[in-house]
C-alpha cells in the first residue's frame, strides 16, 4: 500500500514538473561586455599598448568589438594603442571582418614612399621593405594634408627572429623635445623635398595613383604641393606642413611629422654617401629642411631621434594580434627580422588639415 502510494506521488510530481516547464521562461542574465575580457598594461608604469584579451577562447571578436565601440574609442584615446590578443584571428578575412565592424571609412595609401601589395579594396600588406633594415619611428602620411586619424596592423604570421613594431607616444615625444628647438618648427614648419625617376625609391605613377601629368598637377594644386617637371618625364615636389598638430578630439599637442624619417642622416652611412656622390643635394630621392627651405642642424635631428628612442615601447607579435592605433597619438616603425613575416595594414578615419 505504501509503495503504491509512492508511485502515485511520483507520478503527480512528474505531470507537475512537466507542467511547470510550458511556463516557464528563460531569464537573462545581465554580463557586462567589458566582464568577457581582461586588461592590463605591456610594462609596469606603462600605459601603452592596453592589452586587451578574451576570458573566454571562443569570444566572437567582431561581436565583442560592435558592442563595445564607446569602450575602445575611449581607451583608444586615453593609451593611444590598443593591442588585441588571444582572439581567434587567423586569416585575412578574420582581419577585415574586425576592420568593417570598428571603421565605416577605410583609406588607400596616396603619396606613399614604400613598396606594399594591395590585397584588398583597402587591406595592404606591411611595408615590403628589406628584412635586413630598419623603418623609422612615424606617423603614418604626416605630410599628406588628409591623413588617417587611425591604423591598424595584424599579425598573421610572426617572424622567427625579431620584426617587432616599436611605437611611441608623440604627446611624450614632445615633452622630451626641448622648448627652443619645439619653438623654431612651431614657428617655420618642416619642408619634404622628393624627386622622382632617378632609379631610386617608387615612380610618381605610383605613389601618386595616376599615370596623367595633368591629374597629378592637379592633385598636387589641391594638396599644397609644388611641382616642377625636369627632363626625361622626371619630377620634384616641395611641401610645408606644422611639425606640431593639435589632436582634433583631445586637444592634445603632438609632435606630428616625418622630419627624422625623410632627412638624409637617416639612411644609412653607405648608401648616403653613395647617394650623395651622386646627386646634388636637391636632386636627393627625399630629404626634410625648415619650413623655409633652410637646412636642419644635424645637432637637431639627433635630439629629436633621441625623443623618439626614450619614448619607445618594443613588444613581440604573437600570430593572430590587432593592433590598433591612433595616428595621431602614437608613431609605429618596424624593426629588422629573420624568416618569414606577414603582417598586414589598414587605415581609416581620414582628417583633413588646411
Amino acid at each position: 500500500m505504501i509503495e503504491n502510494n509512492l508511485e502515485i506521488q511520483k507520478l503527480a510530481m512528474k505531470k507537475s514538473w512537466s507542467t511547470r516547464k510550458q511556463t516557464l521562461k528563460p531569464i537573462a542574465i545581465s554580463v557586462s561586455q567589458q566582464e568577457l575580457v581582461q586588461l592590463s598594461n605591456f610594462q609596469t608604469g606603462g600605459t601603452l599598448p592596453l592589452i586587451i584579451q578574451p576570458k573566454l577562447g571562443d569570444l566572437d571578436l567582431q561581436l565583442w568589438t560592435k558592442n563595445n565601440l564607446e569602450f575602445l574609442e575611449t581607451n583608444l584615446l586615453k593609451h593611444g594603442g590598443i593591442l588585441l590578443r588571444g582572439f581567434n584571428v587567423n586569416t585575412q578575412h578574420d582581419f577585415e571582418q574586425f576592420i568593417n565592424s570598428v571603421c565605416s571609412q577605410l583609406m588607400p595609401y596616396m603619396e606613399g614612399a614604400t613598396p606594399r601589395t594591395k590585397l584588398s579594396d583597402k587591406v595592404y600588406t606591411s611595408t615590403e621593405f628589406p628584412p635586413e633594415h630598419s623603418i623609422g619611428l612615424h606617423n603614418e602620411l604626416s605630410y599628406v594634408i588628409t591623413w588617417p586619424m587611425k591604423i591598424w596592423f595584424c599579425c598573421i604570421q610572426p617572424a622567427t627572429q625579431q620584426g617587432e613594431t616599436p611605437i611611441a607616444d608623440v604627446r611624450k615625444v614632445f615633452q622630451c623635445i626641448s622648448p627652443q628647438i619645439r619653438e623654431r618648427f612651431i614657428s617655420k614648419g618642416w619642408m619634404l623635398v622628393r624627386n622622382f625617376g632617378d632609379g631610386f625609391g617608387l615612380p610618381w605613377q605610383t605613389t601618386f595613383r595616376t599615370d596623367e601629368k595633368t591629374a597629378l598637377e592637379e592633385y598636387c594644386r589641391n594638396a599644397c604641393i609644388e611641382f616642377e617637371w625636369k627632363d626625361n618625364n622626371r619630377l620634384r615636389t616641395r611641401q610645408v606642413r606644422p611639425a606640431v598638430a593639435c589632436h582634433p578630439k583631445t586637444g592634445e599637442i603632438v609632435w606630428f611629422n616625418h622630419v627624422v624619417f625623410w632627412h638624409i642622416s637617416s639612411l644609412e652611412a653607405t648608401v648616403r654617401e653613395q647617394l650623395l656622390a651622386e646627386f646634388k643635394e636637391e636632386d636627393l630621392p627625399y630629404n626634410t629642411y625648415y619650413g623655409d627651405g633652410t637646412p636642419i642642424e644635424i645637432s637637431v635631428i639627433n635630439e629629436l631621434r633621441k625623443a623618439y628612442e626614450q619614448e619607445t615601447v618594443i613588444f613581440s607579435w604573437n600570430k593572430g594580434d590587432i593592433l590598433m592605433l591612433d595616428n595621431m597619438l602614437v608613431a609605429h616603425g618596424r624593426n629588422p627580422y629573420c624568416g618569414k613575416r606577414k603582417i598586414l595594414a589598414a587605415m581609416g578615419e581620414p582628417f583633413t588639415h588646411r
